[in-house]
């Protein structure tokens, strides 16, 4: 027996004044307002009726601490992954316009692809399946709830959707606390592929700041 169901949580919003790139810089946590998303990210998960099993947690602050709620609600502990952090960016604590107009920034926007600036997409997108794997293996039944970061979610997503990982960052799908939701379904050949079965944006982020993200 596996899991029935596994849900990718955004964290909520970043304590972020100076507007800078944060990445896996320490000392990120979230804002007032930040706690509060995460709260509606869990009572939209609570609200689904769905047994949870297993809660698992990217290491960094912001991620810790959007993952409280759950625990609170369904008195689950965290299991620490790290291979649902955020990625590497060489523009890591930075405001990014202020870096994109210096011309010596420029050689690290060569290939957008891969891309260039920072860890390749089709890296992340293998440790984000790797850790959905271990996690829907790991229980016996219920729901999984990993708490990451919008790139990683957002480029597994396209990646599991059969579209290119290439992305204008501006126009992610991936807003603060949503929940974008999984199945493992058996494929035609016999394999097991996984499909996406739900996107939801449960919290009130109007007026809220979201530059940070990689």
């Amino acid at each position: 027996m596996t899991a029935d169901r596994l849900h990718l949580v955004r964290h909520g919003e970043v304590h972020n004044p100076r507007r800078v790139l944060y990445g896996r810089l320490p000392g990120f946590g979230l804002s007032v307002a930040g706690r509060r998303m995460a709260l509606q990210a869990a009572e939209y998960v609570r609200g689904l009726h769905r047994p949870i099993s297993a809660l698992v947690v990217s290491p960094l602050q912001r991620t810790r601490e959007s993952s409280e709620p759950f625990t609170e609600f369904f008195g689950i502990q965290p299991y620490i992954d790290d291979r649902v952090i955020e990625p590497t960016n060489v523009f890591e604590g930075r405001r990014m316009k202020r870096a994109l107009a210096n011309p010596l920034n420029w050689r690290h926007l060569s290939r957008p692809a891969v891309p260039s600036w920072g860890e390749p997409y089709e890296r992340v997108v293998a440790r984000m399946t790797d850790a959905m794997a271990d996690a829907w293996e790991r229980v016996p039944s219920g729901d999984v709830v990993v708490v990451s970061h919008q790139l990683p979610i957002w480029v597994t997503h396209l990646a599991l959707s059969h579209q290119p990982t290439r992305h204008d960052p501006r126009k992610r799908r991936c807003a603060l606390s949503s929940v974008t939701s999984f199945e493992r379904r058996d494929g035609a050949d016999g394999s097991t592929r996984w499909v996406e079965v739900a996107y939801a944006e449960p919290a009130s982020t109007a007026g809220a700041v979201d530059v940070g993200a990689v």
